[in-house]
């Protein structure tokens, strides 16, 4: 069985740039606000948190580095989420006027991440190299389409971008301080290499 490792903030299962990113310096975005729920304001909020209902649980958010605070109350967990009221928005087109408002913490507000466990936007934009040193590409995004950890990983070289398991075998070694992670050789790159030879 692969050796897992954990990332704290996940991100939705689409290729949009960063999520639970890092957009401003020294901001992580957590959560969007999404579609409304019945007609008396409230909202759905995609969480980008391990636990959906932790996105209220390291201070209150804002809909930008610069922007208001926001104080939900939280109304119910759903999959993947929560749905919430904000004071002042009374109705389903007050919610609506809300949608794909991104919810922003300071960095500073989350703890750190014990061993082995990296927040996304601190994967985000590590260079990748192979286990011999070689140059690999860049993280563009982190996935996890229900199968565990993905990285997605622009390559130097230009072309398709590749995903990686986040595996202890397959990242060997994170090297946050160091801008770095080093991954094990594609299984494609060594069918490319044995066939050009």
């Amino acid at each position: 069985m692969p050796t897992r490792r954990r990332v704290t903030t996940r991100t939705r299962p689409r290729a949009e740039a960063v999520r639970g990113d890092a957009d401003v310096a020294g901001w992580l975005c957590v959560g969007v606000i999404g579609k409304p729920k019945g007609v008396r304001g409230a909202f759905r909020v995609t969480s980008y948190t391990a636990r959906p209902e932790d996105i209220l649980a390291y201070g209150p958010l804002r809909d930008g580095p610069d922007g208001r605070e926001l104080a939900l109350d939280v109304v119910e967990t759903v999959k993947g989420g929560i749905v919430a009221r904000l004071p002042g928005v009374g109705d389903r087109d007050a919610a609506e006027a809300l949608r794909g408002a991104k919810l922003y913490l300071p960095r500073a507000a989350l703890p750190e991440a014990e061993a082995g466990e990296y927040y996304h936007a601190d994967l985000v934009g590590l260079a990748v190299e192979l286990t011999g040193g070689a140059a690999f590409g860049t993280v563009r995004a982190v996935h996890d389409f229900g199968a565990g950890g993905l990285l997605e990983v622009a390559p130097a070289a230009g072309g398709e971008t590749v995903y990686v398991p986040f595996t202890g075998e397959a990242v060997p070694e994170v090297d946050i301080a160091g801008g770095r992670l080093v991954i094990a050789p594609l299984a494609d790159d060594a069918v490319d290499e044995e066939t050009a030879g």
